[in-house]
């Protein structure tokens, strides 16, 4: 029996859909970019949000099984950044997605103006709130990382602290009476000085002796200054 050609065209048509596989949509990449950022951005310090930016709507990708996201060399999840989605099977294709990892959390910041050099009390810093993807890097985000340290440069109050900018604690001060220590192979010596400077662990400082003698050491807890022969 002969079909209408009309009723002939329906089922050629609907015939031809069900053997071409679905595209893969926008929603499901975008859903896929989520999901690999949140991964991502576990354990940071603060509240995560990720935000997927829009794909265009000509974009055009064949089926896909898994898509699989990643991030370029060097990329992070962390503030603006390009999510790379790819396809293995049954297409091949790769397409990039902009996103926006912000991260709300605490920072540590100058609550009274603060010298270059001057040792930094607990009292002197405030911790403040805010998108630290937006601060420069190496933020303060503890009081204990920088208390008893000092800045290398001045601070205007409510500046954020860095800790590239933060010199360690010292354990030799300017006019402290030390130990000098001397050791080699088969002696050791043991003498007293006072330091004519400050130095943090490891750094060189000089001492005077009783007898008036500069020397050099290097600076180690508890007022020791090691010399070396």
């Amino acid at each position: 029996m002969k079909l209408p050609m009309f009723t002939a065209a329906l089922l050629l048509s609907s015939l031809a859909q069900a053997q071409t596989p679905p595209k893969t949509d926008a929603a499901r990449l975008r859903q896929t970019v989520e999901q690999f950022l949140q991964v991502q951005s576990a354990g940071l310090p603060g509240k995560v949000n990720v935000t997927v930016g829009a794909i265009d709507s000509r974009t055009a990708l064949g089926p896909c099984a898994a898509p699989e996201a990643f991030l370029m060399p060097g990329a992070r999840a962390w503030g603006k950044t390009s999510v790379g989605v790819r396809c293995a099977a049954p297409s091949t294709w790769t397409v990039y997605i902009q996103a926006n990892v912000s991260v709300l959390g605490n920072y540590i910041a100058a609550g009274v103006p603060l010298a270059q050099g001057q040792t930094i009390q607990e009292s002197q810093l405030v911790t403040l709130q805010a998108d630290l993807t937006t601060l420069p890097s190496n933020i303060v985000t503890d009081k204990a990382q920088v208390v008893g340290r000092s800045s290398n440069i001045s601070l205007a109050a409510g500046m954020p602290l860095r800790l590239d900018n933060m010199r360690n604690k010292p354990v030799v001060q300017n006019g402290q009476l030390v130990r000098l220590v001397a050791a080699g192979a088969g002696f050791s010596i043991s003498s007293e000085g006072k330091a004519t400077g400050n130095a943090s662990e490891g750094q060189v400082v000089q001492v005077r002796t009783a007898s008036g003698q500069q020397v050099s050491g290097v600076a180690k807890a508890g007022g020791l200054v090691e010399v070396a022969f």
